[in-house]
């Protein structure tokens, strides 16, 4: 009976900490420049009424599967995609034994293909049979599968032009 009303009493805790919690994120100082509303402004000092107050900058949080990458920054085939290949295919795409006749061991053997033909179409992830397996999770086969950002990771070098840097 105890443990019962304990688990009650952690769970309402629990609720009503989680019901106090703002819905929307701290505006930028940068993108929105009209005074606070009424909700901030009640628990600020009547000083600062009329100021318009800078707010800290938004954390910055990992990237995820839907985040890309700055305009400036490019997918490095070596420091970037090779290091999953590695990891997660080269079992079955890199050893005597070839799945489908595809290759991860090189750049220029992943560009040629495997049995089915092309794997990657440069500039066309959504195109690209490797993007197809990955983001439905048929591949790899066995072992973990990739993380969302992997994924994206992938996505984004094809979509870059699937380059050899």
């Amino acid at each position: 009976m105890k443990t019962k009303l304990l688990i009650i009493i952690l769970i309402a805790g629990l609720l009503t900490a989680c019901g106090t919690q703002p819905t929307e994120p701290p505006a930028s100082p940068l993108t929105e420049k009209s005074a606070p509303t009424t909700q901030a402004t009640a628990s600020l000092p009547a000083a600062t009424d009329t100021a318009v107050l800078p707010t800290a900058p938004p954390t910055q949080e990992p990237a995820t599967a839907t985040a890309e990458p700055a305009v400036s920054t490019t997918v490095s085939f070596a420091k970037d995609i090779m290091p999953i290949l590695k990891s997660r295919c080269l079992n079955c795409h890199g050893g005597d034994r070839l799945e489908e006749g595809l290759s991860f061991k090189s750049y220029a053997e992943l560009m040629a293909g495997s049995d089915n033909g092309f794997v990657v179409i440069p500039g066309n992830a959504d195109g690209s049979l490797m993007v197809e397996m990955v983001v439905s999770q048929e591949m790899p086969k066995r072992g973990p599968k990739l993380t969302p950002p992997q994924v994206q990771l992938i996505i984004t070098w094809i979509n870059e032009g699937a380059l050899d840097n």
